[in-house]
């Protein structure tokens, strides 16, 4: 028998779209301005329109409250419109049976217990780029989930990780994907988990002091099991209707599907989706996706094709997440280079805290892969090094691997250097000199998932990381860590790489190597001098210019044959600065270096 309808005039109708529960029921409400009638089927009311209807609201809102439907409850929306009868799933629902069933009330309680997690500085950050898929899969016959990656948060936080990036993990249609499809926005996806189980990720990677970042797509939404198109019936050109453009402004590289940044529902649905995360969710940062399509039509600088609504959007994002959470990290992928995406908005810029940055990845992975040492530009790497927006060092997210670089006709670097024999002396060698720039140079370094173990081939999302990797090359993760220690200065020798200022005070581009100096404010304990070897050549006696007089030591030296039996350990020892100018320093000392290393010195505090 049909659910008798319990709204009522007197019913409390709660502020907010979707499904909102309170104590006294949940109170629905939807956008659908072209819809003549509106009313809420599902399971409870057999499907039947006529015993939940909605209250038209003002400019195209629907609402009502029923007291009889709480949390569990599934769900749709049954629109009359000009053009027929449509089913749909509520654009704002937080949690779905499955890409293609039904919306979900999802219960708002959640045990954070203790929870009083505080954001590292952004200097400090260390991230961990991840797929939740395929990060660890202990059940061959389902992608890994929330719950599982819970269980290698210690591997992390061993290995000194501080941040957590998480791949989309939106509701996309099947239970394989990168998550660059979402199909429903605002609900986790069914088969990580769902939201219960990405808080308690949350509260477990707080608990080791780790932040959690997530990977938002506004640049399209789709393609597949997306009720959002055409959702109350209407559309111009056959285009996605209300929620999308429907003219040339709609086409993007994944399909007709770009969302109207100029119409203001639109607008605030991706506003109220990138809060949600940060409050409800309680994460510590977004990383927008390809927000170069979010600016403008074919993601370039040419101005004919640019979206104002676009811009406009993300700097409101951004200045709000600066007025109510400012300690919250918004990371931009542009890829162009452009500083104005992270320059603040009163000076004209978009507002975000950091972006990743084409101008390190890409000249510093040509010079790891190249397969011969004469073609290698130190002048290139130089500048990758020294680079940065706005004069300020942590605008920018240095990697040599993401998702985007082992994949799509790529590869780890590894296998990029020596495909099919990634765990030769070669590919250990130069991926982990990219390993210790990536941690060295300025900017907020992030590694991708398996990189510490030496991860092979090309990431897939059907291809779970081998674990196994992590004990056969359990010294090559000690490189790893060793690293990021010195990164985040635990030992109060390194400061420097904490710091903003960097000098790039050596290039040999005929024997291929590079020195640069980090500092935060200078002196003992904070002075860093990285030096690197580009080339297959030992030197037993390299002079290098210093700052500073005394004793300088070797904090780090890649070569080590505790990182892998097959490194050289090569001597490099400390040594006691001499006075006199060289490499414009006006002092100098010598050290051993083994080819494809990199030396991490500095003096006592």
């Amino acid at each position: 028998m049909p659910t008798t309808n319990t709204s009522s005039p007197a019913a409390p109708l709660q502020g907010g779209m979707g499904a909102v529960p309170h104590a006294r029921g949940t109170t629905f409400r939807v956008w659908a301005p072209a819809a003549t009638a509106v009313a809420l089927v599902g399971p409870f009311n057999q499907w039947n329109s006529a015993t939940h209807p909605l209250t038209h609201e003002t400019d195209g809102y629907w609402a009502a409250d029923f007291a009889d439907l709480g949390p569990g409850t599934e769900y749709k929306f049954r629109l009359i419109t000009p053009t027929g009868e449509l089913t749909k799933n509520d654009p704002y629902a937080r949690e779905v049976t499955h890409s293609a069933g039904n919306s979900v009330v999802q219960d708002p309680h959640f045990d954070w217990e203790d929870d009083h997690f505080r954001m590292p500085a952004w200097n400090e950050l260390v991230v961990y780029e991840l797929h939740v898929g395929t990060f660890y899969a202990p059940d061959p016959s389902r992608p890994g989930t929330f719950y599982d990656a819970i269980g290698k948060l210690d591997y992390l936080r061993e290995l000194g990780i501080n941040a957590v990036e998480i791949m989309p993990a939106t509701e996309f249609p099947g239970s394989l994907s990168w998550g660059y499809n979402p199909a429903h926005p605002f609900a986790i996806e069914t088969d990580y988990g769902g939201a219960t189980a990405f808080k308690e990720f949350i509260k477990q990677a707080h608990r080791r002091g780790m932040a959690v970042v997530l990977d938002v797509v506004y640049n399209h939404f789709g393609p597949g099991d997306l009720d959002l198109w055409q959702f109350d019936g209407w559309q111009q050109n056959d285009g996605g209707g209300i929620y999308f453009y429907n003219d040339w402004r709609a086409e993007t590289p994944w399909g007709h599907n770009r969302p109207d940044y100029g119409r203001e529902a639109v607008r605030r649905y991706i506003r109220d989706n990138a809060l949600m995360w940060l409050e409800d969710y309680r994460l510590d940062g977004l990383r927008c996706d390809a927000i170069a399509h979010i600016r403008n039509v074919n993601g370039t600088t040419d101005p004919a094709h640019d979206l104002p609504d676009g811009w406009n959007l993300m700097k409101w994002i951004n200045e709000e997440v600066r007025e109510k959470m400012p300690w919250k990290i918004m990371i931009a992928e542009d890829l162009l280079g452009d500083e104005f995406i992270t320059r603040a908005p009163e000076e004209g810029g978009q507002g975000f805290s950091s972006q990743w940055d084409a101008r390190f990845v890409y000249p510093i992975r040509d010079a790891l892969v190249t397969p011969a040492d004469a073609d290698r530009n130190m002048h290139a790497v130089a500048q990758a090094v020294a680079h940065a927006y706005n004069h300020d060092a942590f605008q920018r997210v240095v990697y040599t691997e993401s998702h985007d670089e082992v994949a799509n006709g790529k590869a780890r670097v590894p296998e990029e250097i020596m495909p099919g024999a990634a765990a030769s002396w070669f590919p250990k060698k130069r991926s982990t000199l990219g390993a210790a720039l990536v941690l060295t140079v300025p900017g907020i370094p992030m590694i991708f998932q398996g990189q510490p173990m030496l991860a092979d081939g090309s990431f897939s999302d059907d291809r779970p990381l081998n674990w196994d990797r992590a004990s056969e090359h359990a010294g090559l993760v000690r490189l790893y860590h060793d690293l990021i220690r010195l990164r985040r200065n635990l030992d109060g020798h390194t400061r420097g790489l904490l710091g903003q200022h960097v000098e790039v005070h050596h290039i040999n581009n005929d024997d291929k190597l590079l020195a640069f100096i980090r500092r935060d404010q200078g002196g003992p304990g904070d002075t860093t001098v990285v030096l690197c070897n580009f080339a297959d050549r030992a030197h037993e006696n390299y002079r290098l210019g210093l700052p500073r007089k005394g004793r300088w030591r070797v904090r780090f030296n890649s070569d080590w044959e505790g990182y892998d039996q097959e490194f050289g350990n090569f001597e490099s020892v400390d040594c006691h600065a001499e006075e006199g100018i060289y490499d414009d320093q006006p002092f100098h000392g010598t050290f051993g270096l083994a080819p494809y290393s990199v030396l991490i010195i500095s003096q006592e505090a």
